[in-house]
């Protein structure tokens, strides 16, 4: 299947969107980031200290249109909310490491218990803790509004913000690759 990644927003840099198609098709597994990708960024704090924080249901879908397909999602996230817990529940995303210092280190255990290699796993992030992950990846992805050390090392830039639609439009094409979408 072809897919028309400018028509689509899409940037895709170092490859070809050939290549990034025969990428797209060996992916198994996606791990995203959470603040800034899942969710906006933006953290609302009650008086109490809870932390609240804005999902977008197409978001949403996607990642249960990748699970209907046996794709794997996954959450490494320097962060942790009750919040988040309860939307990873609601998304029945099992594969979830809170308040990670360092990505890499919950990445490699992810990659040993999933039987994975790099290339079968796409990662979204936005910021700095996301390189060292990014850098490894069959997939490297970021919403449009992610840091510049980040938007010059993914392959893959969505046309939509963090919690706007961005993990949407990752999981669209990986599917559309997979002749899977729908």
């Amino acid at each position: 299947m072809q897919i028309d990644f400018a028509q689509m927003g899409i940037q895709i840099k170092g490859v070809s969107p050939e290549v990034m198609i025969q990428k797209l098709k060996k992916i198994r597994m996606v791990l995203l980031d959470v603040d800034g990708v899942l969710s906006d960024g933006v953290i609302w704090m009650s008086a109490e200290g809870e932390m609240v924080k804005p999902f977008h249901v197409h978001d949403g879908l996607g990642i249960r249109l990748l699970q209907k397909k046996q794709i794997q999602v996954g959450i490494i996230t320097g962060r942790s909310s009750k919040a988040l817990t309860r939307r990873l529940e609601d998304l029945q995303i099992n594969i979830v490491y809170q308040d990670i210092g360092d990505k890499d280190v919950a990445y490699q255990k992810i990659l040993a218990q999933m039987q994975l290699q790099n290339e079968e796993v796409a990662y979204m992030g936005d910021d700095l803790p996301d390189l060292p992950v990014l850098q490894r990846v069959g997939i490297s992805a970021a919403p449009v509004d992610a840091v510049e050390e980040v938007l010059n090392v993914a392959q893959f830039i969505a046309p939509y913000t963090g919690g706007h639609g961005a993990v949407r439009s990752l999981a669209d094409c990986i599917l559309k690759s997979k002749n899977s979408l729908g």
